[in-house]
């Protein structure tokens, strides 16, 4: 079975960092899309402490990243990286379901 979002080597490595830097009761990250921001929706991240067992797991390299289950539908072939340049580092989804996003990439719509 194909995960619901694929998650980059780069991605897998940076999460791995701040779950090694994070508070010990930390069992991993949690994506889910809010409603907000310009062009209607976000993606939030967060770290879990409890498991939600309605929530999708995709492991990668060792890490479990947690997917709210009103976030699946929007996520469905996404890819998550990581990116750093000069000036901004932070994670990119890189999602087709989207139909827009924002000017400044922080929201999008599908």
């Amino acid at each position: 079975m194909k995960n619901i979002i694929e998650i980059t080597d780069t991605a897998s490595q940076r999460i791995k960092a701040i779950i090694a830097s994070a508070d010990n009761s930390t069992l991993g990250l949690r994506i889910a899309v809010k409603s907000g921001g310009c062009a209607g929706y976000s993606y939030d991240m967060d770290y879990i402490t409890d498991i939600n067992p309605s929530d999708e797991i995709v492991e990668h390299e060792g890490i479990k990243v947690y997917i709210d289950q009103g976030a699946i539908m929007f996520l469905l072939g996404s890819t998550m990286d990581f990116k750093k340049d000069k000036f901004k580092s932070g994670f990119a989804f890189i999602n087709p379901n989207e139909t827009e996003r924002c000017g400044c990439g922080e929201s999008f719509s599908v």
